[in-house]
């Protein structure tokens, strides 16, 4: 390494404090907001800063993780012997094989013909029916996906028709789409990145209005997750995709509109990450409007944009915000029976225990995770959420507590068996 590289200060022995503020001030977070975030005080996150209060109990460490989306708690103990991945699951058996699918271009002299853009269609559509229905569902996504995606990769390639080009780059966008829920919170930031920006580009050149906002989706949600700095290159992806898609919606098809609520969903997100209410609730209005635009059966595929989702995004609003009681009233009021999805009940069922714990019911949020694990192991095992409550329950004071979640610490690959 030259002389001039960039010193990283977490490679150095800093204390706890020391590595939080640094953590702190990388996210871009003021004391303040990560004082409200923890419910403590300005003077209490700087005292733990410099060193005048001593490092906190694991309960409120793996919060000051979660907020500050520590991608293994190491780097902010500092301590090897605890190397706990939260934000980022396991590198799953198949992630090479769609790495490799995505990284390899084919030429257009391949020694086959591409599939035709209805056929890539059709596979893609059971590629996302397999998903939904699967409790493994990245096991099976990812033995779908490397030969779509080199066949849809060709099908650009092999297109000398405008129309035809158009047609296989938004099934190409899609394919990417699908790739994005695969590569998520697995250890390759760089490989999920670079498939966003395929998908966008893709999009774009099919000027297909479902793919433009599905792809404007999953990169707005990729920012958010990087954190507070990128919250706003979040809303702006989010908001000039709902302009784009305005003027289009009074004539536009059922999945039109369910991409533009799940849009307008996402700027509710963002907002509640923020802390801003009033936004937050004011968002998820409007995208309950647009739901109840269509047909009560319809559920989006790739966003599960529906009017059965919408209860499960307050809770999600909620939560966000840290309201405890709030988030508990949304959880009776939703339907959780009435999401089709496999992942997406885990991911509600996620969310309802983040609620359960906000309100102080620790007992209840840990048995709402058994059930998350039971709709989609999967989901619960890449949660970072959830994974969080699960560490912090096995420090319960409570001996069966910490046993069951010691139980299920185990089978989500969080503590070895």
């Amino acid at each position: 390494m030259g002389s001039d590289a960039t010193s990283n200060p977490l490679d150095h022995p800093l204390v706890f404090g020391q590595r939080m503020q640094v953590l702190r001030t990388r996210r871009g977070m003021s004391r303040t907001v990560l004082a409200g975030l923890l419910d403590k005080s300005p003077s209490w996150v700087k005292q733990v800063e410099n060193g005048a209060l001593h490092t906190p109990g694991l309960p409120m460490i793996l919060r000051i993780a979660e907020v500050l989306r520590v991608r293994n708690l190491a780097e902010l103990t500092g301590d090897q012997s605890m190397p706990v991945d939260l934000f980022i699951g396991p590198g799953h058996a198949k992630l090479p094989a769609v790495r490799s699918a995505i990284d390899t271009f084919p030429t257009v002299a391949a020694d086959r013909e591409a599939p035709s853009a209805a056929h890539l269609r059709t596979r893609l559509e059971s590629a996302w029916s397999a998903r939904h229905s699967a409790p493994k569902h990245r096991d099976v996504i990812g033995g779908l996906l490397p030969s779509l995606i080199r066949d849809a990769q060709l099908a650009v390639r092999q297109a000398d028709r405008a129309p035809e080009r158009r047609a296989a780059q938004a099934v190409l966008s899609e394919v990417y789409s699908l790739s994005q829920f695969f590569i998520a919170y697995q250890p390759d930031t760089a490989l999920l990145w670079r498939v966003a920006e395929r998908g966008l580009v893709a999009a774009q050149e099919s000027e297909d209005p479902h793919a433009i906002g599905v792809a404007a989706w999953l990169t707005a949600q990729a920012h958010r997750d990087s954190g507070p700095t990128h919250f706003d290159a979040a809303d702006a992806v989010t908001l000039e995709t709902l302009r784009y898609l305005e003027p289009l919606l009074p004539e536009a098809p059922d999945e039109v509109r369910a991409i533009a609520g799940a849009l307008q969903f996402e700027a509710g997100y963002t907002a509640a990450r923020r802390g801003d209410t009033g936004t937050a609730w004011s968002y998820w209005e409007t995208a309950r409007k647009m739901a109840k635009r269509l047909p009560a059966d319809y559920y989006h595929p790739v966003t599960s944009f529906s009017r059965a989702i919408m209860g499960a995004h307050a809770v999600t609003i909620a939560v966000e915000l840290h309201a405890g009681r709030e988030s508990v009233r949304q959880v009776a009021k939703a339907d959780a029976e009435a999401i089709p999805s496999r992942p997406r009940l885990a991911r509600h069922r996620i969310e309802e225990a983040r609620g359960y714990q906000l309100d102080g019911q620790p007992e209840t949020a840990l048995a709402t995770l058994v059930k998350a694990y039971e709709a989609a192991p999967e989901t619960i095992r890449y949660n970072g959420y959830a994974r969080r409550i699960v560490l912090e329950e096995t420090e319960a004071k409570s001996p069966e507590r910490r046993r069951r979640a010691a139980d299920l610490a185990v089978r989500i690959g969080v503590l070895a068996a």
